[in-house]
Protein backbone atom coordinates (compact mmCIF):
# COMPACT_ATOMS: atom_id res chain seq x y z
CA UNK A 1 0.00 0.00 0.00
CA UNK A 2 0.75 3.55 -0.83
CA UNK A 3 -0.32 5.09 1.93
CA UNK A 4 -2.76 7.13 0.07
CA UNK A 5 -6.76 7.02 1.14
CA UNK A 6 -8.89 8.72 -1.25
CA UNK A 7 -12.98 8.84 -0.92
CA UNK A 8 -15.24 7.84 -3.86
CA UNK A 9 -18.51 9.48 -4.55
CA UNK A 10 -21.29 9.42 -6.10
CA UNK A 11 -24.72 11.52 -6.48
CA UNK A 12 -27.74 9.21 -6.01
CA UNK A 13 -31.10 9.10 -5.57
CA UNK A 14 -31.60 11.13 -8.63
CA UNK A 15 -34.71 9.87 -9.32
CA UNK A 16 -38.60 11.46 -9.02
CA UNK A 17 -41.64 9.27 -8.49
CA UNK A 18 -42.01 6.68 -11.10
CA UNK A 19 -39.02 8.32 -12.89
CA UNK A 20 -35.68 6.49 -12.08
CA UNK A 21 -32.35 7.91 -12.81
CA UNK A 22 -29.27 6.19 -10.95
CA UNK A 23 -28.47 2.44 -10.36
CA UNK A 24 -28.35 3.68 -6.51
CA UNK A 25 -28.15 -0.27 -5.09
CA UNK A 26 -25.54 -1.11 -7.25
CA UNK A 27 -23.58 2.04 -6.39
CA UNK A 28 -23.78 2.06 -2.91
CA UNK A 29 -21.76 -0.99 -3.08
CA UNK A 30 -18.84 0.48 -5.00
CA UNK A 31 -18.68 4.35 -3.52
CA UNK A 32 -18.33 5.00 0.04
CA UNK A 33 -19.54 8.35 0.25
CA UNK A 34 -23.20 9.25 -1.61
CA UNK A 35 -24.84 12.23 -2.23
CA UNK A 36 -28.24 12.19 -2.22
CA UNK A 37 -30.10 14.49 -3.66
CA UNK A 38 -32.47 15.96 -1.60
CA UNK A 39 -35.36 16.97 -3.73
CA UNK A 40 -34.59 20.49 -5.71
CA UNK A 41 -32.80 19.09 -8.80
CA UNK A 42 -34.46 15.48 -8.56
CA UNK A 43 -35.08 12.92 -5.72
CA UNK A 44 -38.80 12.56 -3.44
CA UNK A 45 -39.28 11.29 0.16
CA UNK A 46 -39.17 7.81 -0.90
CA UNK A 47 -36.04 8.13 -2.70
CA UNK A 48 -34.41 9.72 -0.07
CA UNK A 49 -35.71 6.99 2.26
CA UNK A 50 -34.48 4.26 0.47
CA UNK A 51 -31.03 5.19 -0.03
CA UNK A 52 -30.18 6.41 3.46
CA UNK A 53 -31.72 3.09 3.90
CA UNK A 54 -29.06 0.86 1.96
CA UNK A 55 -25.93 3.59 2.73
CA UNK A 56 -26.34 2.99 6.45
CA UNK A 57 -26.68 -0.75 5.81
CA UNK A 58 -23.72 -0.59 4.29
CA UNK A 59 -21.29 2.05 5.52
CA UNK A 60 -21.56 4.35 3.37
CA UNK A 61 -21.70 8.18 4.14
CA UNK A 62 -24.86 9.98 3.53
CA UNK A 63 -24.36 13.36 2.32
CA UNK A 64 -26.97 16.42 1.26
CA UNK A 65 -26.39 16.80 -2.61
CA UNK A 66 -28.46 20.67 -2.58
CA UNK A 67 -29.43 22.66 -5.41
CA UNK A 68 -31.29 25.38 -7.35
CA UNK A 69 -35.18 24.90 -7.21
CA UNK A 70 -34.76 23.33 -10.43
CA UNK A 71 -36.61 19.60 -11.33
CA UNK A 72 -37.17 20.80 -14.71
CA UNK A 73 -33.85 21.14 -15.63
CA UNK A 74 -32.20 18.98 -13.27
CA UNK A 75 -30.49 21.54 -11.36
CA UNK A 76 -28.26 22.31 -14.48
CA UNK A 77 -29.57 25.99 -15.18
CA UNK A 78 -27.91 28.57 -14.18
CA UNK A 79 -30.47 30.32 -12.11
CA UNK A 80 -30.19 34.01 -9.99
CA UNK A 81 -31.57 33.11 -6.32
CA UNK A 82 -31.50 35.88 -3.33
CA UNK A 83 -29.32 35.12 -0.92
CA UNK A 84 -31.44 34.95 2.41
CA UNK A 85 -33.69 33.01 -0.29
CA UNK A 86 -30.98 30.71 -1.15
CA UNK A 87 -29.54 30.05 2.33
CA UNK A 88 -33.13 29.19 3.28
CA UNK A 89 -33.76 26.36 0.65
CA UNK A 90 -30.30 24.60 1.50
CA UNK A 91 -30.92 24.50 5.23
CA UNK A 92 -34.35 22.86 4.28
CA UNK A 93 -32.88 20.28 2.23
CA UNK A 94 -30.15 19.48 4.29
CA UNK A 95 -32.66 19.43 7.34
CA UNK A 96 -35.05 16.71 4.80
CA UNK A 97 -32.55 14.59 4.43
CA UNK A 98 -31.41 14.45 7.97
CA UNK A 99 -34.90 13.38 8.97
CA UNK A 100 -34.33 9.81 6.41
CA UNK A 101 -30.47 9.79 7.53
CA UNK A 102 -31.52 9.46 11.49
CA UNK A 103 -34.54 7.36 10.89
CA UNK A 104 -32.34 5.02 9.28
CA UNK A 105 -29.54 5.02 12.17
CA UNK A 106 -27.45 7.62 10.42
CA UNK A 107 -26.39 10.67 9.59
CA UNK A 108 -25.97 13.48 7.11
CA UNK A 109 -22.22 14.11 7.47
CA UNK A 110 -21.29 16.31 4.57
CA UNK A 111 -22.80 18.60 1.94
CA UNK A 112 -22.32 19.14 -1.86
CA UNK A 113 -24.17 21.27 -4.22
CA UNK A 114 -25.40 20.27 -7.48
CA UNK A 115 -24.97 21.27 -10.84
CA UNK A 116 -24.98 24.79 -11.63
CA UNK A 117 -24.82 25.73 -8.29
CA UNK A 118 -21.94 23.72 -7.86
CA UNK A 119 -20.19 25.91 -11.01
CA UNK A 120 -22.03 29.42 -9.87
CA UNK A 121 -19.98 29.18 -6.34
CA UNK A 122 -16.96 28.13 -7.74
CA UNK A 123 -16.46 31.97 -8.28
CA UNK A 124 -18.95 33.99 -7.12
CA UNK A 125 -18.49 34.33 -3.37
CA UNK A 126 -21.82 35.69 -2.82
CA UNK A 127 -24.14 33.14 -3.21
CA UNK A 128 -21.26 30.87 -2.04
CA UNK A 129 -21.92 32.87 1.36
CA UNK A 130 -25.57 31.86 1.14
CA UNK A 131 -24.63 28.28 0.99
CA UNK A 132 -22.25 28.38 3.49
CA UNK A 133 -24.94 30.15 5.54
CA UNK A 134 -27.53 28.10 5.16
CA UNK A 135 -25.28 24.39 5.71
CA UNK A 136 -24.32 26.63 9.23
CA UNK A 137 -28.03 26.69 10.33
CA UNK A 138 -28.97 23.31 9.34
CA UNK A 139 -25.84 21.81 11.03
CA UNK A 140 -22.33 23.94 12.51
CA UNK A 141 -19.55 21.97 11.63
CA UNK A 142 -21.28 20.27 8.65
CA UNK A 143 -18.12 19.79 6.09
CA UNK A 144 -18.51 21.02 2.72
CA UNK A 145 -17.10 19.16 -0.28
CA UNK A 146 -15.97 20.99 -3.22
CA UNK A 147 -13.02 22.22 -5.77
CA UNK A 148 -10.04 23.02 -3.64
CA UNK A 149 -9.75 27.17 -3.93
CA UNK A 150 -13.37 27.82 -4.96
CA UNK A 151 -15.40 30.66 -3.09
CA UNK A 152 -17.26 28.35 -1.31
CA UNK A 153 -13.88 26.80 0.31
CA UNK A 154 -13.15 30.51 1.41
CA UNK A 155 -16.62 31.12 2.54
CA UNK A 156 -17.31 27.94 4.33
CA UNK A 157 -13.94 28.06 5.89
CA UNK A 158 -15.32 31.88 6.64
CA UNK A 159 -18.13 30.69 9.15
CA UNK A 160 -16.11 27.58 10.37
CA UNK A 161 -17.57 24.95 8.27
CA UNK A 162 -14.66 22.22 7.16
CA UNK A 163 -14.09 21.87 3.68
CA UNK A 164 -13.14 18.59 1.82
CA UNK A 165 -11.48 19.04 -1.78
CA UNK A 166 -12.89 17.28 -4.80
CA UNK A 167 -12.02 15.96 -8.05
CA UNK A 168 -13.34 14.39 -11.02
CA UNK A 169 -12.83 11.30 -12.85
CA UNK A 170 -15.32 11.75 -15.32
CA UNK A 171 -14.96 15.30 -16.20
CA UNK A 172 -12.83 17.32 -18.61
CA UNK A 173 -10.81 20.55 -16.71
CA UNK A 174 -9.27 23.67 -18.11
CA UNK A 175 -6.16 24.66 -17.70
CA UNK A 176 -6.86 26.76 -14.18
CA UNK A 177 -7.99 23.47 -12.89
CA UNK A 178 -11.51 24.03 -12.59
CA UNK A 179 -14.55 21.98 -15.03
CA UNK A 180 -14.84 22.51 -18.83
CA UNK A 181 -18.97 23.54 -19.06
CA UNK A 182 -20.99 20.99 -20.27
CA UNK A 183 -22.29 22.55 -22.96
CA UNK A 184 -18.68 22.00 -24.43
CA UNK A 185 -17.63 18.72 -26.55
CA UNK A 186 -16.02 16.77 -24.53
CA UNK A 187 -17.23 17.67 -21.32
CA UNK A 188 -18.25 14.43 -19.81
CA UNK A 189 -15.85 11.28 -20.21
CA UNK A 190 -17.34 7.98 -20.50
CA UNK A 191 -14.81 5.51 -21.32
CA UNK A 192 -14.43 3.47 -17.90
CA UNK A 193 -10.61 2.79 -18.78
CA UNK A 194 -9.99 6.48 -19.39
CA UNK A 195 -11.95 7.43 -15.74
CA UNK A 196 -9.80 4.87 -14.39
CA UNK A 197 -6.48 5.70 -15.57
CA UNK A 198 -7.72 9.43 -14.52
CA UNK A 199 -8.77 8.26 -11.08
CA UNK A 200 -5.25 6.95 -10.06
CA UNK A 201 -3.17 9.88 -11.42
CA UNK A 202 -5.37 12.23 -9.27
CA UNK A 203 -5.16 9.56 -6.22
CA UNK A 204 -1.42 9.26 -6.66
CA UNK A 205 0.17 12.00 -8.57
CA UNK A 206 -1.87 15.35 -7.66
CA UNK A 207 -2.80 16.08 -11.22
CA UNK A 208 -4.97 15.75 -14.26
CA UNK A 209 -4.71 16.13 -17.50
CA UNK A 210 -6.78 19.04 -19.61
CA UNK A 211 -8.61 19.41 -22.33
CA UNK A 212 -5.08 21.04 -24.14
CA UNK A 213 -3.62 18.18 -23.20
CA UNK A 214 -1.24 19.36 -20.17
CA UNK A 215 -1.32 18.52 -16.74
CA UNK A 216 -2.99 20.62 -14.29
CA UNK A 217 -2.40 20.40 -10.13
CA UNK A 218 -5.77 19.20 -8.41
CA UNK A 219 -5.46 17.80 -4.65
CA UNK A 220 -8.37 15.59 -3.61
CA UNK A 221 -9.87 14.01 -0.58
CA UNK A 222 -12.50 12.57 -2.51
CA UNK A 223 -13.23 11.50 -6.34
CA UNK A 224 -16.61 11.86 -7.69
CA UNK A 225 -18.24 10.01 -10.13
CA UNK A 226 -21.42 10.63 -11.87
CA UNK A 227 -24.08 8.29 -11.10
CA UNK A 228 -26.60 9.47 -14.03
CA UNK A 229 -23.69 9.17 -17.07
CA UNK A 230 -24.32 5.95 -18.87
CA UNK A 231 -22.69 2.87 -17.72
CA UNK A 232 -21.68 4.26 -14.57
CA UNK A 233 -21.90 0.65 -12.33
CA UNK A 234 -19.11 -0.39 -14.81
CA UNK A 235 -17.38 2.85 -14.49
CA UNK A 236 -17.15 2.49 -10.81
CA UNK A 237 -16.18 -0.76 -10.52
CA UNK A 238 -12.98 -0.32 -12.95
CA UNK A 239 -12.60 2.64 -11.06
CA UNK A 240 -12.24 1.35 -7.63
CA UNK A 241 -10.37 -1.65 -8.59
CA UNK A 242 -7.47 0.52 -10.83
CA UNK A 243 -7.51 2.01 -7.40
CA UNK A 244 -7.20 -0.37 -4.81
CA UNK A 245 -4.78 -2.38 -7.39
CA UNK A 246 -2.72 0.90 -7.39
CA UNK A 247 -1.90 0.88 -3.44
CA UNK A 248 -4.72 3.87 -3.17
CA UNK A 249 -6.74 2.85 0.35
CA UNK A 250 -10.70 3.72 -0.95
CA UNK A 251 -12.42 5.07 2.13
CA UNK A 252 -14.76 7.84 3.59
CA UNK A 253 -13.62 11.00 4.84
CA UNK A 254 -16.16 11.84 7.13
Amino acid sequence: MTGIVIDLNADLGEGFGRWTLTDDEALLSLVTSANVACGFHAGDPATMRRVCDIAAERGVRIGAQVSYRDLAGFGRRAMDVPADELADEITYQIGSLQVFARAAGAAVTYVKPHGALYNRVVADPEQAAAVAAGVRLAAPGLPVLCLPGSAIHVQAARVGLPTVDEAFADRAYTTTGTLVPRSKPGAVITDPLQVARRAVTLARERRVTTVNGEFVAVRARSLCLHGDTPGAVEMAKQVRAALEAAGVRVEAFA
